[in-house]
């Protein structure tokens, strides 16, 4: 399996008028809206190409931001994956080694774009950052 492309189709980022650090919760959330069959003209590699449509979001609560992305994946499959793939989408079920590829190409990308906003919304970070401590006569990343 070959990931072709990726795009962010909706950037999404909002801190509101009533932000609040006491009690802050960041609940993050992903979820595949589709998979479907892509006709190409210009790959000609014998295989199948998918779609994956998805949605990431991350809510601070109670109430103080979010930020939505959402976006889609092209990837070239073989075509007796692509269709197991396909067949298996039709009850929203997604073969679990295809869904953890997906999902950390996702959480990667969403993440770096996450994090991007946040800085620039002022808003704290939803995963930790690595962070240099003084030690015994040599410094130590944490994260």
């Amino acid at each position: 399996m070959k990931v072709i492309g990726f795009n962010f189709i909706k950037v999404n980022a909002e801190r509101y008028a009533k932000f609040n650090l006491e009690n802050l919760k960041i609940n993050a959330k992903m979820d595949i809206s589709s998979i479907e069959s892509l006709k190409s003209t210009l790959l000609n590699t014998g295989e199948d190409i998918i779609g994956v449509e998805f949605v990431y979001s991350l809510q601070y609560e109670p109430d103080s931001a979010k930020i939505e992305l959402a976006g889609n994946v092209i990837c070239s499959l073989e075509p007796k994956l692509a269709k197991e793939i396909l067949k298996e989408w039709k009850d929203k079920n997604i073969p679990e080694d295809f869904k953890m590829m997906i999902f950390n190409l996702i959480l990667k990308k969403a993440s770096l774009k996450s994090l991007e906003l946040e800085d620039e919304l002022g808003l704290p970070y939803h995963i930790p950052l690595p962070s240099l401590k003084k030690g015994n006569n040599q410094n130590k990343a944490e994260n």
